[in-house]
């Protein structure tokens, strides 16, 4: 294998909840679920553009993110963030801001997973590097 491949590994405590909610959030397709009696020590899901997500349980060694979420937030670039924001309340994800046209040309929300990972569901950014600093520039001028 050439390049370089990044695949989010998320550790949750509730791993096949986890990889239900993904799956009905993200349209998820799970690859492979491995387990040592009850808990899963690796999942493998594909998503619908390509990529790779992979789930496993919390132990020592992996903690889950504290309840506020880690230091981690996920991107998901979609054509209807207001769908994937409405699936995810539905599935019991708890809204950090709503979806909402931005200053730099996206239209983007967030939201907590019940498993305490923050996702950014947004179309992607419709302007160059300097309009959207320059966007920036002009919101910050008016907080």
């Amino acid at each position: 294998m050439s390049g370089v491949q990044v695949s989010p590994k998320l550790v949750v405590r509730g791993a096949d909840a986890a990889i239900a909610f993904y799956r009905a959030v993200l349209g998820a397709r799970p690859r492979s679920r491995y387990a040592v009696g009850d808990t899963v020590v690796f999942a493998s899901l594909d998503l619908p553009r390509g990529a790779q997500l992979q789930v496993k349980e919390a132990d020592d060694t992996d903690p889950a993110p504290p309840g506020g979420g880690g230091g981690v937030v996920l991107d998901v670039l979609t054509d209807d963030p207001d769908a994937v924001m409405q699936r995810a309340l539905a599935q019991g994800a708890s809204e950090v801001f709503p979806v909402a046209d931005q200053p730099y040309g996206a239209r983007q929300g967030r939201f907590r997973d019940p498993f305490g990972h923050q996702w950014i569901v947004g179309t992607p950014v419709a302007m160059t590097d300097d309009e959207v600093q320059a966007a920036l520039d002009a919101w910050a001028r008016h907080t």
